[in-house]
């Protein structure tokens, strides 16, 4: 069995039929009803994958997505129609999982995982994994004999799996890696004095700054990315 199929298969295991996502929503949510999820997909907004059988399966992206939705219902009161143009804006709320990781503190440490609980959360073999750490896009840290993944690399890693299933294999893909580098380089240079020093405010300062420039760097990286896909689509 190839990588591909391997990856495959995991991913299958980890969907989840209609009523475990009722179930799993109710908490937060509690008159999210199956037939509530059924009029959501007839409106567009959702689409889940479907047996042979026709039963739904909901991936982990169509849960968030679904979580966004719900929210914006139930906290800004938004209308079908608006939350479709939403989730439809490459910097809407579509991307709430990245704006999470984003507004996380720039010096909050992660948590680790080793390479096995790498693989099981992100559903990758660790072939793959590997592959993806030799060309810089995993960035484990040895302690000792062990390597230790921040589970930040777990979102990484899921992203360049999907990528993997259209033939983008990791050496492609060290493209991306290498923007980033650029890109943190740059706005590393801003505020590295402050960073250096040795008062604490200044630091802190310092700290608050490159958290600011990241995020708007990111926006604009992403809103250069989609004009240069939208000239790609246009010919």
């Amino acid at each position: 069995m190839t990588t591909a199929a391997q990856a495959e298969r995991q991913e299958r295991r980890r969907l989840l039929t209609i009523g475990a996502v009722c179930r799993r929503l109710q908490p937060e949510f509690p008159d999210i009803s199956i037939s509530k999820i059924r009029y959501l997909e007839d409106q567009g907004l959702l689409a889940p994958r479907r047996t042979q059988s026709g039963y739904r399966l909901f991936g982990e992206d169509d849960v968030e997505r679904l979580e966004t939705i719900l929210r914006l219902q139930r906290d800004e009161f938004l209308p079908l129609r608006v939350i479709r143009q939403e989730l439809a804006s490459p910097t809407g709320p579509g991307k709430e999982r990245r704006r999470r990781q984003a507004s996380r503190s720039i010096a909050e440490p992660d948590d680790e995982l080793d390479l096995g609980g790498l693989c099981e959360r992100a559903a990758i073999t660790p072939e793959l994994a590997r592959e993806l750490e030799d060309f810089g896009l995993l960035q484990p840290r040895r302690e000792g004999s062990e390597k230790l993944y921040p589970t930040g690399d777990v979102d990484i890693a899921v992203a360049c799996a999907k990528l993997s299933r259209y033939g983008i294999s990791a050496r492609h893909l060290r493209a991306f890696r290498t923007a980033a580098d650029r890109e943190a380089g740059l706005l590393h240079q801003l505020v590295a004095p402050a960073l250096r020093s040795r008062n604490p405010d200044r630091r802190e300062a310092g700290l608050q700054e490159l958290q600011l420039l990241a995020e708007v760097g990111q926006e604009l990286s992403q809103l250069l990315f989609w004009r240069d896909l939208r000239q790609h689509a246009a010919g």
